[in-house]
């Protein structure tokens, strides 16, 4: 829960502000906390001054879940059932109603994922491996299929990894978002989660993957207007992961959240989805890639792209992109000043990263009172030797 202080704190530094729209969206991302009405209101703001679009719809989507669990700020008028919609009125949920879900066939593979040796030996010793040699599982009564759940910081790439993954499987992948499958009327999200797992089954080998997962299959609560909704969703979600109504034989679903302590521990029981892997900040031989790419085909002056990925830790890679684009915009600038061709620089590319605070210092701080005094399942394993690695424990 954000501290009222806090809170007030970052509000008048938007008011402030106003057009610094990534302060906005964590004065949105803390209000849902509190005051999820609130933040309706912030976030409709935030979008009329040009907020990411694609950001709009994830927040949107995160504001209505937060609704669902913790109920609104403002109670209803009536309370009682939600009426159905008629067929002008309702708004459909465009995979829920069309009963079909575009299933991609990735080409990338953990090959493909620079450095993260850790995370990617921590897979295939927990996950893949088994995947991998089916008729050797099968020996041992194992069916093909299996659940993860991936945790971290976000901007680490999670969602790269879950397409590698697919790629190593040689799988199809379904990706998921909460905006695909949060609706406001009752049943709609029930029926896009069975159309979701319906279509996977009928394009085994699949990868379900389900990105801010807490929002969806968060814990649920006795109380809030919503508590009844939110029940419902996770109650179909544990129907079509322990396969009640069908067989999930080459169904593998993954999940990816920055708050796994949020997520109801019915899902997390053992059938379910009880494999997790702690998706880290990128090291040095990750940062070296993501620049480099990043700056491919670009305008650059010999950039020691080593020496500012050294000097880049904790980073994410959503980080470095931007320290990207902030010296490719600051480049941009002089050459239209000077009127020729003004390169990125090394001391440019520093100069931008030194603006910059790490996103995951914010996500290191909040999970260190769930380390503290949080219940642990062996869940942060991972997580608590790599706080003793950095110093941080």
């Amino acid at each position: 829960m954000a501290d009222d202080d806090f809170l007030r704190v970052i509000e008048t530094e938007v008011a402030r502000d106003p057009s610094n729209l990534a302060l906005r969206e964590d004065f949105v991302t803390l209000l849902m906390e509190v005051d999820p009405d609130r933040a309706a209101q912030e976030l409709a703001v935030f979008e009329a001054n040009g907020g990411n679009p694609a950001r709009v719809q994830v927040l949107r989507a995160r504001v209505m879940a937060a609704r669902l669990r913790g109920g609104s700020a403002t109670p209803p008028a009536e309370p009682g059932p939600i009426p159905a919609p008629s067929p002008a009125e309702r708004e459909p949920v465009d995979a829920a109603t069309a009963g079909d879900w575009d299933a991609e066939r990735p080409v990338v593979t953990l090959s493909d994922v620079a450095g993260l040796a850790e995370v990617k030996q921590h897979l295939d010793s927990t996950f893949l491996a088994p995947l991998r040699n089916p008729e050797l599982a099968a020996a041992f009564g194992q069916t093909p299929g299996g659940s993860l759940l991936m945790y971290g910081p976000p901007g680490c790439g999670k969602t790269f990894i879950a397409r590698a993954i697919a790629g190593d499987l040689g799988a199809s992948f379904i990706h998921v978002t909460l905006a695909d499958l949060v609706s406001k009327y009752l049943g709609d999200s029930e029926k896009a989660i069975r159309s979701v797992f319906r279509n996977a089954r009928a394009a085994a080998p699949c990868v379900i993957f389900m990105d801010e997962f807490d929002a969806l299959g968060g814990r649920r609560t006795s109380g809030g207007a919503g508590a009844q909704s939110l029940r419902m969703i996770v109650t179909q979600l544990l129907e079509e992961l322990d396969g009640v109504s069908s067989v999930n034989d080459g169904v593998y679903f993954l999940a990816a959240t920055n708050r796994p302590w949020d997520i109801d521990s019915a899902l997390r029981r053992p059938g379910r989805i009880d494999k997790t892997v702690l998706v880290l900040p990128p090291d040095e031989v990750a940062r070296h890639a993501i620049l480099q790419s990043a700056l491919e085909g670009k305008p650059a002056a010999d950039v020691d792209v080593a020496r500012v990925a050294a000097s880049t830790e904790g980073f994410s890679g959503a980080d470095l992109s931007h320290v990207a684009t902030v010296a490719l915009q600051q480049a941009l600038t002089a050459s239209m000043e000077a009127g020729s061709v003004v390169p990125v620089t090394t001391e440019t590319l520093l100069a931008a990263a030194a603006g910059v605070t790490p996103s995951t210092t914010s996500w290191f701080d909040q999970v260190a009172p769930v380390l503290d005094y949080g219940v642990d399942d062996g869940t942060f394993d991972q997580l608590r030797a790599y706080r003793v690695k950095r110093g941080l424990a």
